[in-house]
């Protein structure tokens, strides 16, 4: 079946994107994306050079190779380099806009990078005050703000380890996490405002410090009035500085960032990203895959307590200004993001189908609310954007907008497939896999196959691997979590397909996948059949074991004034049936007021699952709606 295309790049994209003129720079001469694909795997030494000179990375000693010792894991990457993360996103005009930073309450703060790297310099010293050194942890429980990257950047310019999560996270959330890395500074806000409203986050901080022994020191940043006793002020701690940080010169894997899986059902993993790795791997995305450009505002709705946050600072390292965000994404309306996509001259628009899907079931239309005529480039990501939201998408903003959707996860700290600016994008795919990454489908034996669905396995080591989990000396849990499955191959946890044309199908994490009947069946293939009709606002699907096989329950959240009657049971299950086939037809629908997500805006399938199977949910904190959960154990001995 030919898939629809929905958007084509003109002639003009087509020439003076950044990609093109990568291609034409590189040994290989590729004329295809595909021959570029290919190089980059083939030849990942030349690639990540390449991807190294083209973006003019920065480093006091260069390489001695691109790669060294090659192991799976365990890669050296850039053997010899010596470089500052920090010093690549601070490089470039002092004039020049750095962060524009918004609220939903309406204020914007505008910071060039002159002033960005003086404020840089001033906390960089003043956690030097507080006895801050190289590896030492700094952790933050902090909001979308200037303070957050400033914060972030002079850890990173010293050589400490940053890890963050969002305000909303509850007490065991941030003890589950912090704890386990045992930072010597938190830096928190006291408070935030949400949908309008100011939340307190003090009883958070006080269980905090009772339960993480090694934090030394807590600076608080004022958003609500509400300090601690015995806090330093982030005022007096950026008080004074020079103008230009100093940036320790470190090795290519130096830890960067703590990262945290989602930890719904258990501890959360402490991922470590490497500087150098992150670094690369964001600008390969960033300057060939999104054509961010000196000068472009970059933008994605996110908290500091998702990876997305992480990619959208790197930004800076492109040269763009990153345009940060504060808030609810629908307060006072959905129209807000729209509307300061207008008033700061966003150009890549970053948000999520869950926002795309609000904005249709509203009836909104973004290009008739707000001149969105500065974006070039929309992404997406966190869940599959279906098929249908191709359609409504290029049937409501302005059709020469670049759509991609991508997927990729905080374990690589970027993508697997994204957008690919000079391919065409066709309804309901990701563009192509990314630039570096051996990405492939396996079937059940471990075959790679094409234009069927398949487990996401990468094949051949990529930068952005993590350097390991913390405190994980003996790389078990590491091995365990990626490994375990296929030797010596990265097993992501996706269930996917790969088009014969290159495109990329996401059907869903394979540790929830649906096997009723021995069917392997993405859940994804089911919400992408209900999404269009209007009664169903949400839905979550999982199996349930039942005599040896598998029944599959959909959970629907409908419309207001929708009742969940025979006729509507059965239109749902035709709809699936005639979508997708049999197999995928649940064996009940059931409705419910809620659906679990986690805080940074992800079905929670595993955790219905458990809670259906009697089983406990262990870290209700890292869900932005604990509660939700309670109606599955209510209903549990009711589909008995």
């Amino acid at each position: 079946m030919e898939v629809p295309i929905l958007w084509t790049p003109s002639a003009e994209q087509l020439a003076n994107s950044n990609l093109t003129r990568f291609m034409a720079s590189v040994p290989a001469s590729p004329t295809t994306y595909d021959d570029l694909w290919r190089w980059s795997i083939d030849q990942r030494d030349a690639f990540w050079q390449a991807v190294w000179d083209f973006t003019g990375v920065i480093a006091s000693q260069p390489p001695v190779r691109p790669v060294g010792e090659e192991a799976m894991p365990g890669t050296e990457w850039f053997p010899g380099a010596r470089l500052n993360f920090a010093e690549n996103l601070l490089r470039g005009d002092p004039d020049a806009v750095a962060i524009v930073a918004a609220t939903e309450e309406g204020g914007v703060e505008t910071v060039d990078r002159a002033e960005l790297r003086r404020r840089v310099a001033a906390v960089q010293q003043g956690l030097r005050r507080l006895g801050v050194v190289e590896g030492d942890r700094v952790a933050a429980l902090i909001t979308n703000g200037a303070e957050a990257v400033v914060a972030m950047l002079a850890a990173a310019a010293i050589g400490a380890i940053w890890s963050s999560c969002s305000p909303d996270f509850g007490p065991m959330g941030v003890i589950d996490r912090f704890g386990q890395i045992e930072p010597k500074v938190l830096i928190a806000v006291d408070g935030y405002r949400y949908n309008g409203t100011s939340h307190r986050v003090g009883a958070t901080i006080t269980e905090a410090l009772a339960s993480i022994g090694s934090i030394e020191h807590l600076v608080m940043i004022d958003r609500v009035g509400d300090p601690l006793d015995g806090a330093t002020r982030w005022d007096d701690l950026a008080a004074d500085g020079p103008d230009e940080p100093d940036y320790a010169q470190l090795p290519f894997d130096h830890p960067l960032f703590i990262m945290y899986s989602s930890g719904t059902t258990g501890r959360p993993k402490s991922i470590v990203h490497g500087a150098g790795g992150t670094l690369l791997k964001h600008l390969s995305e960033h300057v060939l895959h999104c054509d961010v450009k000196p000068g472009d505002r970059l933008f994605w709705f996110t908290t500091c307590g998702w990876m997305m946050w992480n990619w959208l600072v790197s930004g800076l390292a492109a040269g763009a200004a990153i345009v940060l965000y504060d808030g609810s994404p629908s307060h006072p309306s959905l129209e807000r993001l729209w509307r300061v996509a207008e008033e700061t001259g966003i150009t890549h628009f970053g948000t999520s189908p869950k926002f795309l899907a609000a904005n249709a079931n509203a009836g909104l239309v973004p290009r008739e609310v707000a001149d969105l005529s500065s974006i070039r480039w929309v992404g997406s990501t966190g869940a599959p954007l279906l098929p249908e939201q191709f359609d409504w998408f290029y049937e409501n903003l302005p059709p020469d907008i670049h759509l991609a959707s991508v997927s990729g996860g905080t374990d690589i700290i970027g993508c697997f497939a994204i957008g690919v600016p000079i391919l065409p994008v066709r309804r309901g795919e990701l563009q192509g896999r990314a630039l570096g990454m051996a990405v492939e489908a396996w079937g059940p034996h471990g075959e790679p196959v094409i234009g069927e669905k398949g487990e996401l396995v990468c094949t051949e080591p990529f930068v952005s691997m993590p350097v390991g989990f913390w405190r994980d000396e003996d790389g078990s849990r590491y091995h365990d979590a990626y490994f375990a499955e296929f030797d010596g191959v990265w097993t992501h946890g996706d269930f996917i397909e790969i088009r014969p044309e290159g495109g990329v199908v996401i059907y869903g994490r394979s540790d929830t996948t649906l096997n009723p009947g021995g069917v392997r069946i993405g859940t994804s293939e089911i919400y992408r059949a209900i999404e269009p009709m209007n009664e169903v606002v949400d839905a979550i699907a999982v199996g349930r074991d039942v005599e040896g096989d598998v029944e599959v329950v959909l959970f629907v959240v409908l419309a207001d004034g929708v009742a969940l009657d025979d006729d509507l049971r059965n239109r749902i299950a035709d709809r699936i049936r005639t979508m997708t086939s049999p197999r995928h037809v649940p064996r009940r629908i059931v409705r419910v007021d809620d659906i679990p997500y986690t805080i940074s805006g992800k079905k929670v399938e595993k955790a219905v699952r458990l809670v259906l199977a009697g089983q406990p949910v262990t870290n209700r904190d890292a869900l932005i709606n604990p509660g939700a959960l309670d109606a599955f154990e209510a209903m549990r001995r009711d589909l008995d």
